[in-house]
């Protein structure tokens, strides 16, 4: 009989709404998620006492670690030194941060993790990617998604409106990322999987046309499940293929060139996604794209980064070495210094 499905490792449980986290129970009772009760709870410094004390009432027992730092080297310190203390699940609790690092440890000790949000602000939430820093910027390392993913509504009303909004940007990338895909595929032969795009476009179309803000629930339920799909959209395919093209590399030039001046990863990806649909000459899309992140109160052009003209330029032509093999429109084109000046100051123009 011919093969008619295909095995995804994605959450099997996704709590979004108001007091999410008391659900945390039922998950951990449930033996072919929580396969014992030797837990870790992986958590950054800044966890607010409201939040610790809850989740401290919900696993008494649990060893809490407190992550200080977000290298790679310091994650793989944190692997080694918890891998012969017995503990056979990771609870990551926080931001993008925190549950890539307790994704990372998690999968190095080819244990269960379960991710807990406290903010929204990228779409590392349920992917199979935790982003970590290097010292040539970020990385990006093969993981496991979380077997659960909590969004607890209630954590979220004293994260700063930034740190939600920014997950928009990650999503509304997703739109670029895919035309990046779907080029590559035209110009080399790149397969391209149908079903991850149908996840990732649908994630960023709802973030597209969705009329609320950060500050409605319905909308942070929307944009929760829109990081989730993004997630798995990439687990579907084994890669970041639907969810990152020019605007991540973009983004991770800025880090590696600027790191003093680098802002949210969804901030600067959403300028990185208008730009590349402009030099793409999807003139449609880069002004739905911007209208959006406008919306939201969202940077759409250098200067809302911080970044001068000049610099937005150095990192666009640096952009194409962040990713060697990822075939996008800045490889496509293959512009020269000048040629990119002159498309960047066009699009400044165009956009202010």
């Amino acid at each position: 009989m011919p093969e008619l499905s295909r095995l995804v490792a994605a959450p099997s449980v996704v709590n979004i709404g108001h007091g999410t986290l008391n659900t945390l129970s039922d998950i951990l009772a449930d033996p072919a998620l929580s396969p014992g009760s030797r837990i870790v709870v992986i958590a950054g410094k800044n966890s607010s006492q409201e939040v610790t004390a809850q989740l401290r009432g919900l696993v008494p027992d649990a060893m809490w670690v407190t992550a200080e730092d977000g290298t790679e080297e310091a994650a793989k310190i944190l692997a080694a030194e918890l891998r012969y203390t017995g503990f056979d699940l990771v609870i990551g609790v926080g931001g993008g941060r925190i549950l890539d690092i307790a994704k990372f440890v998690a999968a190095a000790n080819q244990w269960p993790s379960i991710a807990i949000a406290t903010n929204l602000a990228h779409d590392g939430l349920a992917s199979p990617v935790s982003i970590l820093d290097a010292q040539t910027g970020r990385t990006s390392v093969g993981v496991t998604p979380p077997v659960a993913v909590i969004v607890d509504l209630d954590l979220l009303k004293s994260t700063p409106p930034a740190m939600l909004s920014a997950g928009i940007g990650d999503i509304l990338s997703n739109i670029s990322a895919i035309a990046d895909w779907e080029l590559a595929h035209e110009a080399t032969g790149e397969a391209v999987d149908g079903v991850a795009v149908a996840l990732a476009r649908t994630a960023a179309d709802t973030m597209l046309y969705h009329p609320g803000a950060v500050q409605d629930d319905d909308f942070l339920i929307a944009l929760a499940e829109s990081l989730v799909l993004s997630g798995i959209a990439m687990t579907m395919c084994g890669s970041s293929r639907p969810c990152s093209g020019a605007c991540h590399e973009i983004s991770h030039a800025i880090d590696q060139l600027f790191p003093e001046k680098s802002k949210p990863h969804g901030f600067q990806v959403g300028v990185g996604a208008v730009f590349a649909s402009f030099l793409r000459g999807d003139q449609p899309t880069a002004q739905h794209l911007a209208r959006a992140l406008r919306q939201h109160a969202m940077p759409v052009l250098p200067e809302d980064l911080g970044l001068t003209t000049d610099e937005f330029i150095a990192a666009v032509v640096h952009a194409p070495s962040t990713r060697p093999g990822r075939y996008t429109i800045l490889e496509h084109l293959d512009l020269s210094h000048e040629a990119i000046g002159e498309k960047v100051r066009e699009f400044v123009q165009a956009f202010h």
